[in-house]
């Protein structure tokens, strides 16, 4: 008779990268200070020892977790479309790119989404998120220089609400839902919509 495994057996062969997802989950629900080092070995099914054979502790996986959503955005202003060409192009394609990084790592974005800057990594966090946004609104300067947006253009304002808009994804898209748009589609009707308004 063949004898099944259990399942904390198949759990406990956990790699850093499962382990992570499960902290991310556990971080979205229960919010990072609210999560103890229980709430995340009863979510893997594993045990406090078996977690810290992988990271150091809890800030070890925020920060990990952070770093994969930082990375994904940070990288979009180093693709050869978000450097080269006029400012307005180039500024279409970083803000059509970071709706599609939103999306396709929806739980880690929004984790990055949530921190407050109550820890050191969540300062590092908040940092690198503040020179995202320094070089988008630079790319907003200079398409208004150029004269591809509205001469009147508030650039601090134009850059908050354009992440306004890019953020809220998080709060409503689900992705594989019945009857839910496609990460393309959204990413079309963001952009649609942004140049609408900033041109004017």
């Amino acid at each position: 008779m063949e004898q099944r495994s259990s399942p904390r057996v198949k759990r406990d062969t956990y790699t850093p990268e499962t382990l992570l997802a499960v902290a991310v989950e556990v971080f979205n629900e229960r919010g990072y200070d609210g999560t103890s080092m229980e709430d995340l070995s009863r979510a893997a099914g594993i045990s406090k020892s078996s977690i810290y054979h992988h990271v150091k502790g809890k800030e070890e996986l925020l920060r990990l977790a952070i770093s994969r959503a930082l990375d994904g955005l940070s990288g979009i202003l180093q693709e050869p479309r978000a450097v080269e060409g006029r400012a307005v192009d180039r500024l279409e394609h970083v803000t059509r790119r970071t709706a599609e990084v939103l999306m396709a790592e929806l739980p880690y974005v929004t984790l990055l989404l949530r921190v407050r800057g109550n820890t050191d990594t969540e300062r590092w966090a908040m940092e690198r998120r503040r020179e995202f946004d320094q070089q988008v609104s630079a790319l907003l300067k200079a398409a208004t220089a150029d004269g591809d947006l509205r001469s009147n253009l508030d650039v601090r304002l134009a850059t908050r609400l354009l992440f306004g808009m890019i953020n809220s994804i998080v709060e409503w898209y689900r992705p594989g839902r019945s009857g839910a748009e496609t990460s393309d589609e959204v990413a079309d009707a963001v952009v649609r919509m942004a140049f609408a308004g900033l041109r004017g």
